[in-house]
């Protein structure tokens, strides 16, 4: 695929759902702010940004990934726009309690390429919806600088298929894209050279 734009993706920071362990999506289920190093996080994200001249910032409408997009917005003098298609991985009847209830219904990340929690998303859901975004934007701008707020698997599920990589290619690869390159809070790759800044 080539890309029109050059991409930025960034992880929210720590938010109070990492720091208890509780997975949220949505519609959420409490208040899952950015901690104060969280915070920092996006803070020295935001330093990093500011000579990469960014023309757009997209966001999902969760809390966390709002927080986020709005410190670095508010350093780049840009209003974020909010994309529901950005929104985390649907947890379903999960959401909103522990995570090592979401992750024993799986038996590892392969298996959620197309099972799925009840009442929620798997990877290739999530895939699709990240995607079309992706696609639309890259249609719509030419030659923009454009940040992308959003979580640890949409964004590495989007990563991979601007890469290339197909969630159907090998179990291997997957758990590979999972536990090799997985995107840290407050983490700011760039797409385009797939490197984080």
């Amino acid at each position: 695929m080539k890309l029109n734009n050059t991409y930025y993706i960034l992880r929210h920071g720590e938010s109070k759902g990492n720091v208890e362990n509780i997975v949220s999506c949505w519609p959420e289920k409490f208040h899952n702010f950015l901690t104060e190093k969280g915070k920092e996080q996006i803070r020295a994200a935001a330093e990093k940004l500011e000579n990469k001249n960014i023309d757009l910032i997209f966001c999902s409408p969760l809390l966390r990934a709002k927080e986020t997009a709005g410190i670095v917005g508010k350093k780049l003098n840009i209003k974020p726009k909010i994309d529901k298609r950005l929104r985390e991985l649907g947890f379903g009847i999960f959401n909103g309690k522990p995570v090592e209830d979401f992750e024993r219904h799986f038996a590892n990340h392969a298996d959620r390429i197309i099972n799925k929690p009840p009442k929620g998303e798997n990877y290739q859901d999530v895939t699709k919806r990240m995607f079309e975004f992706f696609k639309n934007i890259n249609k719509k701008y030419k030659g923009k600088n454009i940040l992308i707020v959003s979580h640890q698997a949409p964004l590495l599920l989007l990563r991979a298929k601007v890469n290339g990589h197909l969630l159907s290619e090998s179990i291997e690869s997957l758990e590979k894209i999972f536990q090799e390159k997985r995107i840290t809070k407050g983490e700011l790759i760039e797409l385009n050279e797939n490197k984080t800044l």
